[in-house]
């Protein structure tokens, strides 16, 4: 047994994802604490950046997964799991075999193709974000050198390991949804990530995001992007994707840029998953 451990900051069925993913009984997620990204504009950087959450071991992590599954939730669903991703194949080489809904990798995409590797045969569904087509913008707001290079190789590499989409009941069981969301005063990069996505597969589907709003956190980080995102800055994205020849995709109201995205970070919920183990 190894003795890798995790710190996680919410448990349980999520409603708020992409309708394949969420369906109408929820995807089971587990929001990992930390980030190997450090976005500025992060909606849940009280846990990404501010260390929120309770520590587990992969016994703890294995018992969760099978509980969400009990629940009857669609899927599991690894959220920013990246910094974790070797503890995290460990477990899943030992729980795949008592699951029967699929795994879903939450990704910002700043991933090594070697990494991602150790996840080939254990995850169905990638659900990556490619944020950036302008690595000036990586850096400026999220500390990532080489970020469009590197997101690039990594979800061409997901595609490769999820090459078909299949769907049972209008719910996702493999495969992959490349998400984006718009920032305000940057439709140009949006619109290049586009061409950017369709240049790995044109048949990808695409979730383009118009769910950004300016938390305080972000004010006091980025006080240019205390603003939301404006219709036509959306439509301006809309029409890249088609003008790519992109087809399959999923959009938002320009007016989804609420809260109700951003989870429940109440760590007292995480009791009754983590507090009686399971583990034979």
């Amino acid at each position: 047994m190894s003795d890798y451990k995790f710190r996680i900051a919410r448990v349980g069925a999520h409603y708020w994802e992409e309708p394949p993913i969420s369906g109408d009984r929820g995807s089971g997620t587990i929001f990992f604490s930390g980030c190997v990204l450090k976005c500025k504009f992060c909606q849940n950087y009280p846990i990404s950046q501010g260390g929120v959450g309770v520590d587990i071991d992969e016994n703890q992590l294995y018992d969760i997964m099978l509980r969400l599954q009990d629940e009857g939730v669609h899927n599991i669903n690894l959220v920013t799991p990246s910094h974790y991703i070797k503890g995290i194949s460990h477990v899943l080489e030992r729980v795949k075999p008592r699951l029967d809904i699929p795994v879903v990798y939450n990704t910002g995409s700043y991933e090594r193709v070697s990494s991602l590797k150790m996840l080939e045969g254990l995850v169905d569904i990638y659900l990556p974000d490619y944020k950036y087509a302008d690595d000036e913008l990586a850096i400026r707001y999220s500390n990532a050198p080489d970020y469009t290079r590197i997101a690039h190789e990594a979800i061409s590499e997901m595609r490769r390991q999820q090459p078909i989409d299949e769907y049972h009941d209008d719910i996702m069981k493999k495969g992959l949804i490349v998400r984006h969301l718009v920032l305000p005063g940057h439709s140009d990069n949006s619109q290049k990530v586009m061409y950017h996505i369709a240049s790995i597969d044109p048949s990808m589907t695409v979730s383009i995001m118009s769910q950004y709003f300016p938390t305080q956190y972000i004010v006091d980080n980025c006080p240019e992007l205390d603003k939301r995102v404006t219709q036509e800055e959306y439509d301006d994205v809309i029409s890249a994707f088609e003008g790519a020849g992109l087809s399959s995709g999923f959009v938002q109201d320009i007016d989804s840029a609420v809260e109700d995205y951003v989870p429940d970070f109440d760590l007292t919920l995480l009791d009754k998953y983590i507090k009686i183990p399971l583990t034979e």
